[in-house]
């Protein structure tokens, strides 16, 4: 994960809470890497395989072509 210098100075808690749950971040300054900060608990990131989220709506039958159904829910906004 990477955030800005400004997002650092700005959302300081914000930013630390996710390092804890990621467990390491780097820092840019006008788009070049600066400083990594990392969890002193060492928590390490989370293999996305293993969230629960991922793959809960793997035996969808109406879901299984993602551009088709996205198409179908988005039409009505756009024929008006």
């Amino acid at each position: 994960m990477v955030v800005t210098a400004k997002q650092l100075r700005l959302r300081t808690s914000q930013v630390l809470k996710k390092v804890q749950r990621v467990g390491s971040l780097t820092v840019t300054f006008r788009g070049k890497p600066v400083a990594k900060l990392s969890a002193l608990n060492g928590t390490t990131a989370t293999e996305p395989e293993k969230d629960p989220a991922i793959g809960m709506w793997a035996d969808r039958e109406d879901m299984k072509d993602v551009d088709g159904w996205l198409r179908k829910i988005r039409k009505p906004r756009y024929l008006r």
